[in-house]
């Protein structure tokens, strides 16, 4: 039986085990659309492309197999590209797929026109215009493939003439197209490692997402090195926050007596991480670097070795090369100021702490404390990140996903809008600033619309917040005209789009709202009032900052007087 292109795209994407396809239909979209309703994918319409390519990305994020995303002719298939850098940024393989004018049109200046592959170009791997229905067999392979090996976005343009003609031939070597295997390290890698770990007194190993499925092995190096075990945001997941062994993040979404193991311990192995502020970094060469991306190995610090290898393999065989150590004062001396941290962070979330004022770090523990012991956190960007990233306590069996490499602003409900759809029966917690979620808040409408039961809760301090606190950072005074903004009753917005609602402006209303979002069916929204002056824990801060935001405080001072 004949078929079209769009039907051999749409099989092809079935027989690989996609699920949805998000996108805005439009009119070069259609041929796709109609092979789409006679499979077994789900098309997700979307309120903006934006937000499409956000949610396969999420996808993509979690699983590690392919999201699909598309946009109509010009305009429709250009909104895809911010939210495509979530993909490109965090190495997730994403199949982006723009509509286009029939070919005999191209090269008029028609409407709408576009050169997709030129404005798709920095943000893919691969990407190509479908110009024949010969053609489409190989390319749609190797579009895909790409996605794969990066991993990372492949694009393809589907001109509406082509898609609508019959296919030449079939796709072939479909088994091949799959997320890429583990490497395993070189046995003189392994060996030299081990002989560098055994050299050394103090270890502390820093673990990324890479380290995924790697969690059991970490724990076992880490109880025969007596290595403490620290990790960036994305690796935050990997183990509960109370194991003894995992003692906090690095940097802003971090603690300072991770800072000081990290830059007093006799080694550092970093294991997955392609961790990117170097000033939380040692600078005196005691690195090493084990990860399956040769690009990344030794740029971001002074490393004596690179290995190339997965963190699950690579550790495996470097479990039985290195000798056990028996000195404990460096992981007790870490572990106490760990405890002391700790602390500081329970009263800082303390409902308790005052009267009147929600304080922000108290809306990430409480989320936290009330998530089911699987639930899925997606973190916005900005000030709310930091929240978020400091305060939830993990249960090893969570996960986090965000925008930690691209840190955009705006992409936390989009993504976990991905990420619900592929089970309904999970919690999906979206943890957003307002300024986020205003920028793509017609993307409540797609969880109501296709009963994606998220959880939205957002952090109302009416304010970018994170910019106040750059500005002030280098000694200037916010823009707090460009600054502050007036919100919506977001409780109230989300029920007149057909989802759940409830505000929390007192601290003794705080439990009770999210504890009822939790529990209704459907998409809600919770619109948390917090205290807009909170400052974030400062892990390491230089003098020069210091007296920055010294500076910048004086002169709100001043302005505030003096009117100006």
């Amino acid at each position: 039986m004949s078929q079209t292109v769009s039907e051999l795209l749409v099989g092809v994407l079935e027989q690989i085990g996609v699920r949805h396809l998000f996108g805005l239909i439009g009119d070069s979209l259609n041929p796709l659309a109609d092979a789409v309703r006679h499979s077994k994918i789900e098309w997700v319409g979307v309120r903006h492309e934006e937000g499409a390519a956000l949610a396969a990305a999420g996808q993509a994020k979690l699983t590690g197999r392919l999201g699909v995303c598309a946009g109509t002719t010009g305009p429709g298939s250009n909104h895809l590209v911010a939210g495509l850098y979530e993909a490109s940024r965090d190495h997730a393989p994403v199949l982006a797929l723009s509509g286009d004018m029939p070919l005999n049109l191209q090269g008029t200046d028609f409407i709408q026109t576009t050169d997709p592959d030129l404005l798709f170009r920095d943000v893919s791997l691969y990407t190509e215009t479908l110009s024949s229905a010969a053609q489409a067999p190989a390319v749609i392979h190797q579009a895909i493939a790409a996605a794969y090996a990066g991993p990372g976005v492949a694009h393809l343009t589907l001109p509406q003439d082509v898609i609508s003609a019959k296919a030449e031939g079939k796709a072939s070597s479909l088994g091949t197209l799959k997320p890429r295997s583990e490497i395993t390290a070189s046995e003189t890698d392994v060996a030299e490692v081990a002989r560098r770990i055994d050299a050394s007194d103090n270890v502390v190993i820093m673990c990324g997402a890479g380290c995924r499925g790697a969690a059991d092995l970490l724990g076992r190096l880490s109880d025969r090195l007596k290595a403490p075990l620290v990790h960036s945001v994305r690796g935050k997941e990997l183990m509960a926050y109370d194991d003894p062994r995992w003692m906090g993040g690095l940097g802003m979404i971090g603690t300072k007596p991770v800072y000081h193991a990290v830059q007093d311990c006799d080694l550092l192995l970093m294991v997955g991480t392609d961790y990117p502020y170097s000033n939380f970094l040692p600078a005196k060469g005691n690195v090493i670097q084990i990860d399956e991306r040769a690009q990344v190995l030794g740029r971001r610090t002074p490393t004596m070795l690179g290995v190339v290898g997965s963190a699950r393999p690579t550790l495996k065989l470097l479990l039985d090369r290195v000798e056990e150590k028996t000195d404990i004062l460096f992981w007790d001396k870490v572990t106490h100021e760990r405890h002391r941290w700790d602390e500081m962070l329970n009263k800082q979330a303390d409902l308790r702490r005052s009267g009147d004022r929600i304080h922000p770090q108290a809306v990430a523990r409480a989320v936290s404390d009330l998530a089911r012991p699987d639930a899925i956190f997606v973190f916005d960007t900005g000030l709310n990140t930091l929240w978020s990233g400091n305060w939830i306590r993990q249960t090893g069996s969570q996960h986090i996903i965000g925008s930690f490499n691209n840190a955009a602003v705006g992409t936390a409900l989009g993504q976990a809008n991905g990420v619900q759809a592929l089970d309904c029966t999970r919690q999906v917690i979206a943890l957003t600033g307002d300024g986020g979620f205003n920028m793509l808040m017609g993307e409540f409408l797609t969880a109501v619309h296709h009963n994606l039961p998220v959880k939205i809760i957002i952090y109302n301090n009416s304010a970018l917040g994170l910019i106040t606190l750059e500005a002030e950072s280098v000694g200037l005074v916010p823009f707090r005209e460009a600054i502050e903004f007036p919100n919506p009753d977001f409780a109230a917005l989300a029920r007149a789009c057909g989802g759940h609602g409830f505000m929390a402006r007192k601290p003794n209303e705080l439990m009770a709202a999210i504890a009822e979002a939790f529990a209704v069916d459907g998409p809600a929204i919770v619109d948390a009032v917090v205290a807009a002056d909170e400052m974030p824990n400062m892990p390491h801060v230089e003098l020069e900052q210091v007296a920055h935001y010294t500076v910048a405080k004086i002169k709100e001072a001043v302005l505030a007087v003096t009117g100006g």
